[in-house]
């Protein structure tokens, strides 16, 4: 039978967060543009952004069904091929209300990738590399940020006039690619199981060189079985309410550091903080490589400190950049560090946000729910996640543009936040690391006995 290396699988499905991570922080290149071409008011170009994450919204609520339905596999072949062609949709608009369409469908198409993919991964994944392996999805969402804003700056060089268009229509050759390499990989063993293919599920596991897939099967059917005596073909019942708790806590403090509104916005702070628009984009880099080289220091840290250390220490310097950035804008003072003040503190809090929240989220989601519902449970983290980033996206360059309100404010909500997210990491969620996914479910269920 012919084998395939579970790192080489993982690789191919973490495809889908390069296109999340590119889609993201291309726009950051294009808002300037947009806003001149269409005649925008701060209002109406934070709706122009944040339409995709309104899409992703509701993509992240109707990927449930057919994920569990047709599969991880067969859903991400359907959802990059559409995605490819309301990619280059987008970039060809010529007005504003088609714009609006395509970002959209693009956004719903990119909210159902980002439920699948992590979940994907860990459903493949050995216990002990699974961390790392989901935590591949991260970094190729970093690895596609960093690339964008590379890509903008140069387009915006080289080009004249139109450049956005551009931006926008990159993003449909990783679709194309991502659409073919998918045709290679197996399906999810453990939703073949769910399906009662425990046959195919068994020749997956050999396939990608399970230690034991005899036991593996028996191990996810004995899972499957046992959720469905206590009624986990649903969601919400209680003996979900952890894992619902944590993944709607988790997801919600992911955004109130602020990162898809720094990410998006990033140019536009650096011109708050008084540069041009060419060394804002410039700079911009900065921010993106600072993002990829402590996701990819993540990889070697999460299955080895785990999940909630990382958590702790990444809030700490979060809580300390961030306030910085709010003392900075509060004072009108930019001149430390030679001006680049703004740049090294917003350096500092990607770094401490990349290891810690950016590359805990994704896979602790992917860890918590039972088989039966992983999919939904999945996708509850991701809408609380996208409800979360839309909000604050579409309402940072209103607040940071109103009188008496501005940046300080703002990076001065995020440091609170990063405070509770502190005590919510120490004193509230479950460590994870090097447990089989059936593991943490039984766990989970001790957890309950005990609290009765």
């Amino acid at each position: 039978m012919k084998t395939q290396n579970v790192i080489s699988i993982s690789l191919i499905i973490a495809l889908g967060g390069f296109l999340f991570g590119y889609d993201i922080a291309m726009m950051s290149g294009t808002t300037s543009q947009l806003q001149t071409i269409f005649n925008l008011n701060s209002a109406w170009l934070g709706f122009t952004i944040t339409i995709a994450i309104l899409g992703t919204i509701l993509g992240t609520l109707i990927i449930g069904k057919p994920a569990e339905k047709y599969g991880r596999r067969k859903s991400l072949i359907v959802l990059s091929g559409l995605f490819s062609l309301a990619a280059l949709g987008s970039a060809t608009a010529f007005t504003w209300e088609l714009l609006l369409f395509f970002r959209f469908v693009s956004g719903v198409l990119l909210g159902c990738i980002t439920v699948v993919t992590p979940m994907f991964i860990a459903e493949i994944s050995p216990a002990k590399k699974r961390g790392q392996l989901v935590l591949l999805n991260q970094f190729f969402v970093v690895s596609a940020i960093f690339l964008a804003f590379v890509v903008n700056y140069f387009l915006a060089q080289a080009i004249a006039e139109g450049s956005w268009r551009w931006m926008i229509g990159v993003e449909s050759l990783p679709a194309v690619l991502f659409f073919g390499l998918l045709f290679i990989v197996p399906e999810s063993p453990r939703w073949l199981v769910n399906q009662n293919r425990s046959v195919e599920a068994l020749a997956v596991f050999t396939r990608i060189q399970a230690e034991n897939p005899e036991e593996e099967v028996a191990i996810v059917e004995k899972s499957v079985r046992q959720e469905l005596e206590l009624g986990h073909g649903k969601l919400f019942v209680k003996e979900n309410r952890y894992p619902i708790i944590f993944a709607i806590l988790i997801a919600a403090f992911n955004q109130l550091a602020g990162i898809n509104a720094i990410m998006i916005y990033a140019p536009r702070v650096f011109e708050m903080a008084g540069f041009t628009t060419n060394a804002a984009l410039l700079q911009s880099i900065s921010i993106g490589a600072t993002n990829l080289l402590f996701t990819f220091v993540a990889l070697f840290l999460i299955d080895r400190y785990g999940r909630r250390t990382l958590l702790m220490i990444g809030s700490v310097g979060m809580i300390f950049f961030l306030g910085m950035l709010s003392k900075a804008f509060f004072t009108n003072n930019f001149s430390e560090f030679g001006g680049y003040g703004v740049m090294i503190y917003l350096m500092g809090f990607i770094a401490f946000f990349a290891f810690s929240q950016g590359a805990v989220l994704w896979v602790f989601l992917s860890e918590i729910f039972p088989n039966k519902v992983r999919s939904k449970g999945q996708a509850l983290g991701s809408f609380t996640h996208w409800i979360m980033a839309a909000a604050l996206i579409w309402g940072f360059p209103i607040f940071a543009e109103m009188p008496g309100v501005g940046g300080g404010p703002s990076f001065a909500f995020f440091a609170v936040m990063m405070v509770l997210h502190f005590f919510f990491a120490w004193k509230v969620i479950p460590e994870t690391k090097g447990k089989s996914l059936e593991e943490i479910q039984v766990e989970f269920t001790e957890r309950r006995k005990k609290s009765k």
